[in-house]
């Protein structure tokens, strides 16, 4: 079985900083041996990662669409952000990815969270919702994502939404080998998953993550 968080951020994300080798170190301390690489609207650290570590890594991206965050997993190219929902799932199934919803209903997210709208007007073509997100604070939140999972028959997904290296592997979720695409959204339906919630207080971190990239820039 895999110890899997599908859902991580390196210093190729705009509000992380961790080195793709830290990240690397810390799932193997976690024994996490399936990560999915997530950084926002960049493959640049998925591939790092995806070239140094000695375990599955699947190269994705939350991309920022015109109406919030989605995510795509097995991807070979680079989608850029601000496209409308329908183009980046468009651009994410053309090259034989999956397409996630991260943290659907999250309260506490309005800027990042997919538009209700959108969410549906998508939603025949999404392949997987995150059920559980270490960052969302909310049960009921949680709760709802699972609903929507369930209500569309589709498999779930879990994740840290690690932006520190820390944060690694407080969520994850254990499913057979696979191979590909298919075959991971398939042992995704025989997943277990583990996990707590992340105090508030980590995004924090995200506020100092972005002070430092910018002083660094200046």
């Amino acid at each position: 079985m895999l110890k899997a968080d599908l859902h991580v951020h390196t210093r190729y994300s705009k509000d992380s900083t961790s080195p793709t080798e830290k990240v690397v170190q810390r799932c193997i301390e976690l024994g996490i041996n399936c990560v999915a690489i997530t950084d926002h609207d960049c493959i640049g650290g998925a591939l790092e990662v995806k070239g140094i570590a000695p375990f599955k890594v699947i190269v994705g991206e939350e991309v920022l669409t015109s109406s919030g965050e989605i995510i795509g997993l097995f991807l070979t190219e680079e989608i850029p952000p601000h496209l409308s929902a329908e183009e980046t799932v468009a651009r994410i199934k053309s090259q034989g990815g999956l397409v996630c919803i991260p943290h659907p209903f999250d309260r506490f997210r309005p800027h990042s969270r997919l538009h209700r709208d959108a969410l549906e007007r998508i939603m025949p073509d999404v392949d997987l919702v995150e059920v559980f997100n270490s960052r969302t604070l909310l049960k009921r939140d949680i709760a709802r994502a699972v609903e929507l999972a369930r209500s569309y028959g589709l498999p779930g997904t879990a994740g840290s939404d690690a932006h520190v290296t820390q944060e690694i592997g407080r969520a994850y979720i254990e499913i057979p080998e696979f191979n590909d695409a298919g075959q991971f959204k398939t042992a995704l339906l025989q997943g277990v998953i583990s996990g707590r919630r992340t105090s508030p207080l980590i995004h924090l971190y995200n506020v100092r993550n972005r002070l430092i990239k910018r002083l660094g820039r200046s």
